[in-house]
């Protein structure tokens, strides 16, 4: 009795959810039997309220009608005799099934035997008590209405969207018709007069086309610009339009005009008078015009582009913005080359940038434009922006005075070109004052001012042709031209062409000094830092591969060991706590730091080996010479063309040009070639061919032209190329690549000394130094990919001459190996390599215990 009332109120609470079971398995009864049906009618009425009746004859209607009506009869029929009402029983056993051991079945079960045994009849308990645990957590089983088995075709689905374009393009008045048809007025629906009307909103809104026919008579709020195209059928004059919401006074169609077609341009009315007409009042949706607004300041980007956030609203889309520009001149500090008149310009119109996808009704987005090159660059200005929306209505911004944001030069003499660039832009009347400035700047290049020949021949170029254009008349072109001319410089001179590590770390170096005093923007603190960063990890580069070359005496190994060791982490920390200071507007400290880090950099040695060295090593050496050579000989074609310049001052030259040489030495002195730069005497190429040792002949004879001597310099790139190291690898083929275009630069220079055109030969010497640069640089990374290749598999190969325990069997070679001894000062190089080595592996915390046991035991030994 006991188990039985456990099993009765398990059951109980498992009414409800058999209930929802139970009502589960009778809706997949009646979807499987009467499916047909409600396909057949949804057809039925899609096709009536698409307007079917309309268009069919009568008697086509009533046969399709009939048709119809059998075949749903049929299918209800068919439907009725497959019904089966779920029973409780097939709901207990649907849910049973759905439960992990059937456990409804078990708590109506009762025990077989064992019913006199305390045993059986507790063992049989704990079962029961178990299987009400699990009917507890059941759930209702939901229906399985899928039909696919019994339509294949997906008939069912046809029928829904057919519905569905019904319910959407078509009308429910259409539906009435039917009793039209059953009540035999169908010849009167043909024949009498009717009318259809389609209100058709402007695209831009994104509002549906509306059927007038389903749209109640009285207030109809439409928006402005929709059109509304109305249709009478029947009898002329028996219908007719009367409407004021067009505003039309020329030429109206008459009233009774079957087809009429007309804009909603204001509030009226709208009439179709006649039998089965209808009036309403139409209340005009305004287009308002849009609205936007600037978000924000201007800011400048490291690179020089100006950044303007801004929002636009509109109620349907803005399709078009513009941003204008104009000079606020009544704020231009009027003073040196702004002290005249500026010529007319017309002001600055940039497109505003429009979400791609999305809605733009209301959004936000960042004009981002750079006008470093515009002659109103960094002087105050007002920017106003406008929206316009589809229907051509459009909004202002209020103005917002600014200074017009731009690239910031930080190299004196670049800042000084753009300058001269600015004013020249500003008034063609500052033409006189430019050429003088420029001449000022050009007079004595000896003082340090240009750091490359080729630079200060540019701005006389610059210079010859502003005045030549001057004494004619300055154009509109020309004046561009010169300002095109005169930008490329100052880039050239800002940038720089920076064909070694040091040069580009010093002139980074300058550049950030010069930022912080001027009082740069932090996104352009932020790039200058970038560019030291980058500078010196190629300079710390430089340094590990000087340093790694063979042969350095023990007395420079002794100073290493003594001398304070700096990594690229110390370097890395000391940039970044100049970036803290610079954040924290802390410019004094940051100052000093960055002149720390200077003179830290300055002091490094960069020591070469002494001997031979391996072929590769050769090769850069070989490349080493041929680019001092031809720095060389570029001060002397540069020489020559001053003289040109001004022949009658040759001897007063000289001393300039021995400071131009000298100054041009020291700045490339480290450029990262293994040379010593061109001397400091009066002729740097005489002393680069002298350090050329056997090149001398080749390259430096006194008896030979310009022209013969940069043929051999080309000759010599040829045979080196010959033996180049890396190939097959990306470096090494980009080195060959570079090396190939320095070749070209040759050659046109050749051309260009044997026509005595030394301007451009100038001009391509200076493109062959600095594709041999890229050369050597790309040429010492191919080689130390190589070089670590080299020594994984030199680790690999000598595991085979090891003893079992991994140590060499001696300095002599393997047994029955051809291995040469050691000699000379080789033994106690490979003695320290071995050692630090030892050192370094012992340093390893990820290493085992018993190796790094061992390997202390050998350095207490050793």
């Amino acid at each position: 009795m006991r188990n039985r009332s456990t099993s009765e109120t398990a059951l109980k609470r498992l009414s409800f959810v058999l209930g929802l079971t139970r009502l589960g398995l009778l809706a997949e009864t009646l979807t499987r039997a009467f499916w047909p049906v409600w396909t057949v009618l949804f057809v039925a009425v899609a096709a009536v309220m698409i307007g079917a009746l309309e268009v069919l004859p009568l008697e086509v209607t009533w046969v399709l009608a009939l048709l119809v009506v059998l075949t749903s009869a049929w299918f209800i029929v068919r439907g009725v005799a497959r019904v089966h009402l779920p029973s409780r029983g097939d709901a207990i056993s649907r849910l049973d099934s759905t439960l992990p051991g059937r456990p409804i079945q078990a708590l109506r079960d009762a025990p077989a035997i064992g019913e006199g045994d305390m045993g059986s009849q507790a063992l049989w308990r704990a079962h029961q008590a178990r299987m009400a645990e699990r009917t507890a957590g059941a759930s209702a089983v939901a229906p399985d209405l899928k039909l696919a088995r019994l339509d294949p075709f997906g008939l069912r689905y046809t029928a829904t969207l057919l519905l569905l374009i019904g319910l959407l393009f078509g009308s429910f008045t259409r539906v009435g018709n039917i009793a039209n048809i059953a009540s035999g007025a169908g010849s009167d629906l043909v024949a009498g007069p009717t009318w259809e009307g389609w209100i058709e909103p402007p695209s831009y809104t994104g509002k549906p086309a509306l059927y007038l026919n389903d749209q109640p008579e009285g207030a109809l709020v439409i928006p402005e610009g929709s059109r509304i195209l109305l249709r009478l059928y029947g009898e002329v004059g028996a219908l007719t339009v009367a409407e004021t919401v067009s505003g039309r006074t020329g030429e109206v169609p008459s009233a009774a005009e079957p087809e009429q077609h007309f804009e909603v341009t204001q509030d009226g009315g709208l009439e179709i008078a006649g039998p089965g007409g209808a009036k309403w009042d139409v209340a005009l949706l305004l287009d308002a015009s849009p609205e936007i607004a600037i978000s924000g300041q201007a800011d400048t980007s490291a690179r020089g582009e100006m950044t303007l956030g801004f929002e636009a609203l509109d109620d349907y889309e803005v399709v078009g913005g513009q941003a204008q520009i104009t000079l606020d001149l009544a704020n231009v500090e009027r003073r040196f080359g702004l002290m005249a008149s500026p010529d007319a310009r017309d002001p600055i119109s940039v497109p505003l940038p429009l979400p791609i996808a999305g809605d733009r009704s209301s959004f936000e987005e960042v004009l981002i434009e750079d006008f470093s090159k515009h002659v109103w660059a960094h002087l105050p200005v007002t920017v106003t922006l406008s929206a316009e929306d589809a229907a051509g209505q459009s909004g202002q911004s209020i103005d917002l005075p600014i200074t017009l944001p731009a690239r910031r030069f930080f190299d004196p003499l670049a800042s000084a070109v753009i300058e001269l660039r600015r004013d020249l832009l500003w008034s063609k009347d500052n033409a006189v004052r430019v050429s003088q400035l420029m001449r000022a700047i050009s007079h004595r290049p000896v003082d340090g001012i240009f750091k490359r020949e080729t630079d200060y021949l540019r701005l006389r170029t610059i210079l010859r042709r502003l005045e030549a254009y001057k004494a004619y008349g300055l154009s509109e072109e020309k004046q561009e031209e010169l300002a095109e001319a005169l930008w490329e410089l100052a880039l050239n001179l800002e940038d720089g062409d920076l064909g070694n590590a040091l040069e580009r770390l010093q002139q980074a170096q300058e550049r950030l000094a010069e930022a912080m005093k001027n009082g740069a923007s932090d996104a352009e603190i932020e790039q200058l830092m970038q560019e030291l960063r980058e500078a010196t990890d190629d300079y710390m580069r430089e340094l590990a591969r000087r340093n790694q070359q063979e042969g350095q005496q023990s007395g420079e190994q002794q100073q290493a060991e003594n001398s304070m060791q700096m990594n690229q982490d110390d370097l890395q920390r000391m940039m970044d706590r100049i970036q803290e200071l610079m954040e924290q507007g802390r410019m004094a400290e940051a100052q000093q730091a960055l002149e720390e880090l200077q003179r830290m950099l300055e002091n490094m040695q960069v020591t070469q080996g002494q001997g031979q060295g391996n072929e590769g090593d050769q090769t850069m050496q070989g490349l080493a010479d041929t680019l001092r050579d031809q720095q060389g000989l570029s001060d002397e074609a540069f020489r020559d063309l001053q003289e040109q310049f001004n022949p009658n001052a040759q001897a007063g030259q000289s001393g300039e040009n021995e400071g131009l040489s000298g100054g041009e030495g020291r700045g490339t002195a480290h450029d990262g070639t293994g040379g010593s730069g061109q001397g400091e005497g009066e002729d740097g190429s005489e002393q680069g061919q002298g350090e050329a040792g056997e090149q001398g002949e080749e390259t430096g004879g006194g008896d030979m032209g310009l022209g013969d001597r940069q043929q051999a310099l080309r000759q010599e790139l040829d045979r080196q190329m010959r033996n180049l190291p890396g190939q097959g690898t990306p470096d090494g083929d980009a080195a060959r690549e570079s090396l190939g275009r320095a070749g070209d630069a040759m050659d046109g220079a050749e051309d260009a000394l044997r026509q005595d055109d030394l301007a451009t030969a100038i001009d391509r010497q200076a493109d062959a130094m600095e594709a041999l640069r890229e050369g050597m640089r790309e040429l010492g990374e191919a080689m130390a990919q190589d070089q670590q290749e080299g020594a994984q598999g030199n680790a690999q190969t000598q595991g085979a001459n090891r003893d079992p325990l991994g140590r060499s069997q001696g300095n002599r070679g393997a047994a029955g190996t051809d291995d040469g001894l050691l000699q000379g000062e080789d033994v106690y190089r490979q003695a320290r390599r071995l050692l630090d080595e030892i050192r370094r592996r012992a340093g390893e915390t990820d290493r085992p215990d018993i190796e790094r046991n061992y390997l202390e035991r050998l350095l207490d030994r050793f």
